[in-house]
């Protein structure tokens, strides 16, 4: 765990501290570090069995996935499709002899508008038994039946996800209670992870990249929770760069948090002003991500950047199911 700040840590840091400002420890160390009054924002997405395999009239395979539902019901989802050339307006997927689907529209970027025959809980039902966990890209193998309950968080709850919030994926139920024992809010939120989340920064300036759209909800209730914190003097702990996202698009220039819920394009790269967020956990991400640049927003480019280099030069492990570091 690389802790990583601006400043001088207190002489009561529970961990022992690196001339260059860091410390290395296990994620459990992170309740420590917690101090009574401070708050962990998690996020609650579950992540969909979103990757579907079938086979269009006349024979041919083909793989979808889920990315964003048109309607309330699920039963009309934007997805990535392969192989596009065939999967034309009017085709018919059958996915099993009660489980189909038509393709109803052809998007400006390649993706297909795909209208399921169910919807409700059917549908998700239909998920549940027809698809896979949609591992991220640069895991190059078939999941399997492990992946199904590693790749989502212990407080996991509302499907929507196509990715798991990986900083998530560090706590146990024992953590989270510890944490409650010693006077920690624990605040739930929600954004559901896109795809859009894997699409590199390909435009020679950062400003000019087309963020991706997620949506997100946070309640009144942790709202509230949240503000309390602040107003008592404590911290909030985001964990994951999805939790950051929903406190600052939902704080106000004061830092205080409201309760709202839709679709977020909030883009945070280095200069942006932060609001609402004291310290957030996080994995090690993919290269020119939105999701590094979010953390160079944080803490600076520069010392980003050398974090990730003595992370490597430890032989941490990097991306989803890798190891985390905390920026306070």
């Amino acid at each position: 765990m690389v802790i990583a700040k601006k400043g001088k840590l207190p002489d009561d840091f529970p961990l022992p501290v690196e001339p260059e400002g860091w410390a290395f420890g296990q994620t459990k160390d992170l309740i420590r570090i917690l101090k009574p009054g401070d708050a962990l924002a998690l996020n609650d997405t579950k992540v969909l069995r979103a990757r579907l395999h079938g086979r269009i009239e006349g024979g041919a395979v083909c793989e979808l996935l889920l990315l964003k539902p048109r309607t309330h019901e699920a039963a009309v989802w934007e997805c990535m499709a392969k192989p596009g050339r065939k999967l034309i307006v009017g085709k018919q997927i059958e996915f099993s002899p009660d489980f189909t689907a038509e393709v109803v529209e052809i998007l400006p970027e390649g993706e297909r508008v795909i209208r399921f025959d169910c919807s409700g809980e059917a549908f998700f039902t239909q998920l549940e038994r027809h698809g896979e966990i949609p591992l991220p890209p640069y895991i190059r193998r078939t999941p399997d039946t492990t992946d199904a309950e590693r790749y989502q968080s212990i407080f996991a709850e509302n499907l929507g996800s196509v990715a798991a919030p990986t900083a998530s994926l560090h706590f146990s139920p024992e953590m989270l209670e510890q944490a409650e024992k010693n006077g920690v809010t624990i605040a739930k939120l929600t954004l559901h992870v896109g795809a859009g989340t894997f699409r590199p920064v390909q435009t020679e300036r950062a400003e000019d990249h087309p963020m991706h759209s997620e949506v997100y909800s946070l309640s009144s209730q942790s709202a509230q929770n949240l503000n309390e914190v602040h107003a008592s003097g404590g911290r909030i702990f985001a964990v994951g760069t999805t939790a950051s996202r929903v406190l600052e698009t939902c704080g106000d220039e004061r830092g205080v948090l409201h309760a709202q819920s839709g679709e977020t394009r909030l883009y945070i790269r280095p200069g942006y002003s932060w609001k609402t967020v004291d310290a957030l956990l996080t994995n090690f991400h993919w290269p020119r991500s939105t999701l590094f640049m979010l953390v160079s927003g944080l803490i600076g480019l520069e010392r980003a950047k050398a974090a990730y280099a003595e992370a490597i030069r430890r032989d941490f492990r990097l991306f989803s199911y890798g190891d985390a570091m905390l920026i306070l």
